[in-house]
């Protein structure tokens, strides 16, 4: 139960807050242009982190925020193909019943013993002279209608 709230609830959330803090970060280091970083006041900068500017500070939490993106990438896709592999696990255990049925089926049908010539004959209502004509389940059945009353004199 919990590892399923981590997966589906959790681990999403903080892969799009990851997101998130990943494009802030790298939109404010300046580039060779200035970037967002001069724009926002990263210009300044200089005097505060020191000599070198933000970038020792800006590098790390940019190394620490892919990391953590990729590491969240990865589980996300990892519990993915989890469901990937019970619903084939799910679907082979079908097949199998499916299988085992038919044969069981098979089975049956052949261990039952045809009808012989013989017990075929005896079988057949009497009728005249025992034979019963063949039915054609294509022939068209006509009503059997009452002869109409004859009309009074």
């Amino acid at each position: 139960m919990v590892n399923s709230i981590f997966f589906d609830a959790l681990l999403p959330a903080l892969h799009v807050f990851v997101c998130s803090v990943l494009m802030f970060v790298v939109l404010l280091q300046q580039g060779k242009g200035g970037g967002m970083g001069a724009a926002l006041g990263g210009g300044g900068a200089a005097q505060v982190f020191g000599g070198r500017g933000a970038g020792n500070i800006l590098t790390r939490a940019t190394a620490i925020a892919a990391m953590t993106f990729m590491l969240t990438s990865v589980s996300l896709a990892w519990h993915s193909s989890q469901g990937d592999r019970a619903l084939k696990a799910r679907s082979a255990a079908e097949e199998d019943k499916r299988a085992t049925k038919a044969k069981a089926k098979e089975d049956k049908a052949k261990a039952a013993p045809a009808p012989s010539a013989a017990s075929a004959g005896s079988a057949a209502p009497a009728g005249a002279g025992g034979a019963v004509p063949p039915v054609d389940p294509g022939a068209a059945m006509t009503p059997v209608v009452p002869p109409a009353p004859a009309p009074a004199p």
